[in-house]
């Protein structure tokens, strides 16, 4: 018999469970507060390595509302970092993707439970298709904006949030000053777990979308929520279907993770360290 997730239970509130995990983060990693979270997708994880002193390890399914991911490339436990700064940075290498059907409230409970444990600042990166024809793979870029095509929303009820200037331009100019060189994009999530078709790549570039991928929109609409300042980053580990006329696969995507991890790992932990 299997135990109810705490979070599909459609009167419970998610709010409650985010604070209830926050206090067990609390008492596991001793650290009663964590000033950034970070949510490390693929190809990113190398970043948390150089940020600052791991003080605590946590297997992410032994705080409440949290799963084992389901994506090779994410490691499954929060970190607690302590940064040169002396602040403190929550790593969550355990994301819950959309399309694996639990619901929006699991795919945003990490954002929410970051913020309860103090986070005002909220890091989430990916490893995404590109649809510039320039962008080759490795290459990271800015999320300037996102298009949310998954038809579903963090929100419930009549809760109205402004999602103008979501993606902080003020994160994104600290991020510049680090390497003046980056490019933006717009962010357009699929439902996924399929790659797009080579129509569906032309309809996202037609309606204003550079870079295409499975995760991250709804993450930032839930931080946006919660009161946090938001800096989402896309790592381009391929080109979108139909711009080479190549097969994708997942393995390719990995690939181009582990080979950019060199590069993209040491360029996050410099804008980590002027946050």
């Amino acid at each position: 018999m299997t135990t109810q997730h705490p979070l599909d239970d459609p009167n419970a509130d998610p709010f409650e469970i985010a604070q209830t995990a926050a206090a067990q983060l609390a008492e596991k990693t001793g650290v009663e507060r964590h000033d950034i979270a970070l949510t490390l997708g693929s190809g990113w994880g190398k970043a948390a390595d150089l940020i600052g002193e791991t003080t605590a390890t946590i297997p992410a399914e032994e705080i409440l509302g949290f799963s084992k991911p389901a994506l090779s490339g994410h490691t499954g436990s929060l970190r607690s970092i302590l940064l040169p700064s002396g602040k403190r940075a929550l790593v969550i290498g355990a994301r819950t993707h959309y399309y694996e059907g639990h619901g929006v409230r699991r795919v945003v409970h990490s954002v929410r439970a970051a913020a309860a444990a103090g986070a005002t600042t909220m890091i989430l990166t990916n490893g995404a298709g590109g649809i510039k024809s320039h962008w080759k793979p490795g290459t990271p870029v800015l999320i300037t904006d996102h298009i949310n095509l998954t038809a579903d929303s963090p929100l419930e009820g009549a809760t109205f949030i402004d999602l103008t200037d979501l993606y902080s331009q003020r994160l994104r100019a600290l991020a510049k000053e680090v390497s003046p060189d980056l490019d933006e994009g717009v962010y357009v999530q699929f439902r996924g777990p399929h790659y797009e078709t080579p129509a569906e790549v032309q309809m996202a570039k037609a309606i204003g979308g550079h870079i295409v991928g499975m995760s991250t929109s709804l993450e930032a609409i839930a931080a946006r929520q919660s009161g946090m300042e938001i800096l989402g980053m896309s790592l381009i580990t391929n080109l979108a279907a139909g711009i080479t006329g190549e097969a994708l696969s997942h393995a390719e995507v990995i690939e181009a993770g582990r080979q950019a991890e060199t590069v993209i790992g040491p360029l996050l932990a410099s804008i980590v360290e002027k946050l």
